[in-house]
């Protein structure tokens, strides 16, 4: 399992992927799939670090793929930016919850500013109060 040094709070590492192969928007809905709230990151993007930081302080335990350190790292940002209609330098962070794309660290902010983002984490089972 991968596990980052740096201290997230109590976020959950994915496990490094071994011999991966197909579809990356296949393998994006697999992975999104796997938890509550999953976070496809950068390890030196600010924005994935404000993200990240932003769910654990809710209580929120994400699983964060680091796209960095994933061998096939760029065939999924570049699906990642088609499947948020972001451009291609701008395609991380993306968050799913239960499942579902919610979008980038602008989307996400927004839900938490208009109080969608708590309700949506309850049904996913991410956050219990």
């Amino acid at each position: 399992m991968h596990y980052q040094t740096e201290s997230w709070g109590s976020y959950i590492p994915a496990a490094r992927p071994v011999g991966v192969v197909g579809d990356p928007v296949e393998r994006i809905e697999r992975m999104a799939a796997e938890s509550a709230v999953v976070i496809f990151s950068v390890s030196t993007c600010c924005m994935c670090h404000a993200v990240k930081s932003l769910f654990c302080g809710m209580g929120v335990n994400p699983t964060v793929h680091e796209l960095d350190h994933d061998p096939r790292g760029k065939d999924l940002e570049r699906a990642l930016a088609r499947l948020s209609g972001a451009p291609p330098s701008a395609a991380v962070p993306v968050v799913f919850i239960g499942g579902k794309l919610v979008g980038a660290m602008d989307r996400v902010m927004a839900s938490h500013i208009n109080g969608t983002l708590v309700p949506l984490l309850k049904e996913a089972g991410a956050l219990w109060l």
